[in-house]
């Protein structure tokens, strides 16, 4: 989870100087890093060699048993699929929607966080 919030605090450091396309792609990772935290904690964890395996894993395990809700699973897709716009096409992502994915990936972290606080404490009761 500090490569989550690393990444977070990258993606708004960026999109401040003006880099849509780098704060999208930072935004994504600090999502993807938070799945993979995610995903570390289950039991057996769940071993992910590629982007398209982890989201796939996060949403097998954690969104379709309804342990996390579904919207993050569709948050998760959706930055996967900017981010490769950004680093890949050549286009450049708008300013508003480089905003509403640093945003989203704000509360996807947050989410991510709680769910594993809370797996903890119940681990510790």
């Amino acid at each position: 989870m500090q490569k989550a919030a690393r990444a977070l605090d990258s993606a708004r450091l960026l999109l401040d100087a003006g880099d849509t396309d780098g704060a999208c792609n930072r935004a994504y990772y600090a999502m993807f890093d938070a799945a993979r935290a995610a995903l570390a904690d289950e039991t057996p964890p769940e071993p992910a060699r590629t982007h398209n395996g982890l989201i796939a894993a996060f949403g097998l395990r954690l969104i379709k048993t309804g342990r996390l809700p579904r919207e993050l699973g569709r948050m998760l897709n959706r930055a996967e699929e900017v981010r490769l716009l950004a680093d890949y096409t050549g286009g450049e992502v708008e300013p508003q929607d480089a905003r509403e994915l640093l945003s989203q990936a704000e509360a996807f972290v947050r989410a991510v966080r709680d769910h594993l606080a809370g797996a903890a404490a119940v681990r510790d009761a």
